[in-house]
């Protein structure tokens, strides 16, 4: 089958199922991941042929889309600001909110200054991984309390050539005593999904990705803010600061915890798509 055909064959197989841009990104990361070729190649070379091989695995996972697995589940890998990374069902795919709490913490830290920075919850690492590589002078530390994800996230820190301090810890159970080293950023992407928002969640997510990285109480929403913004008060350095990614839900709500818990300076941030997504939190 010639790559062409191959193309409509995936566009036609997934119309009824995604929307038509999410096909066309879909079909490229099939194109580069089985035949190393790009949607380009494959209009201007629409008839070199694909190997039986090729149009088998295609095949395959055209028939995983099909159920909803997502793709980058499929593949096992996906992109996260500018690098590459291993993902599997262990761990969340990271998202570009994500990468735009990156940007924020990137923008607030000198590169040229050493700095020590814990990531709270690392599942994949994106987050530990892309601070490390885009802050060279940066000691970076981060716990998860699942062995799989600090194993993907140990790959990705060395598929993307940086070192990280990994640990295997119950964020909800660390007693801050215990807890011997100061930091200059504290940063979480913490589970924040209520449970009455499940019937609003994609059948992908929710079918696929793993529920302790997402859900908490409907009746204790904030549970991870309250426990990460009590245990930073102790582990951040005076002049450090807290980063949390957030649900666009309880923003505002958040923000009012770290302000009782102790916190000064605190900024909350709207998203691409004018959410509220972030915030940073100062001790001075």
């Amino acid at each position: 089958m010639t790559v062409l055909k191959t193309y409509h064959y995936i566009c036609q197989a997934l119309e009824n199922l995604y929307p038509e841009n999410e096909i066309r990104s879909f079909a490229l990361h099939i194109f580069r991941h089985v035949a190393g070729v790009s949607l380009m190649d494959v209009f201007s070379n629409n008839n070199d042929q694909l190997s039986e091989k090729q149009i088998d695995e295609i095949r395959e996972i055209v028939s995983r889309l099909q159920k909803y697995e997502p793709v980058q589940y499929i593949l096992g890998e996906t992109g996260f600001y500018g690098l590459d990374f291993y993902v599997d069902p262990s761990v969340l795919i990271p998202r570009p909110e994500t990468e735009e709490l990156v940007d924020w913490i990137l923008q607030s830290v000198s590169p040229t200054l050493p700095s020590r920075i814990l990531d709270i919850g690392t599942g994949s690492g994106c987050i530990a991984v892309s601070l490390a590589k885009y802050l060279p002078k940066a000691d970076v530390f981060a716990w998860d309390i699942s062995e799989n994800a600090l194993h993907i996230a140990g790959k990705n820190a060395e598929k993307n050539h940086v070192h990280i301090n990994f640990d295997l810890i119950d964020v909800l159970h660390v007693d801050s005593k215990d807890i011997t080293e100061k930091f200059d950023v504290i940063v979480s992407n913490p589970p924040y999904v209520t449970e009455r928002e499940k019937n609003q969640m994609d059948k992908n997510v929710l079918e696929y990705e793993p529920f302790t990285a997402l859900f908490v109480p409907d009746d204790n929403s904030l549970l991870f803010y309250e426990k990460i913004g009590n245990l930073a008060l102790y582990l951040l350095q005076n002049n450090g600061f807290l980063f949390f990614e957030t649900s666009s839900i309880f923003g505002k709500e958040t923000a009012d915890l770290l302000l009782k818990t102790g916190f000064k300076n605190i900024e909350l941030k709207t998203d691409i798509s004018g959410k509220d997504r972030m915030i940073k939190a100062g001790l001075s």
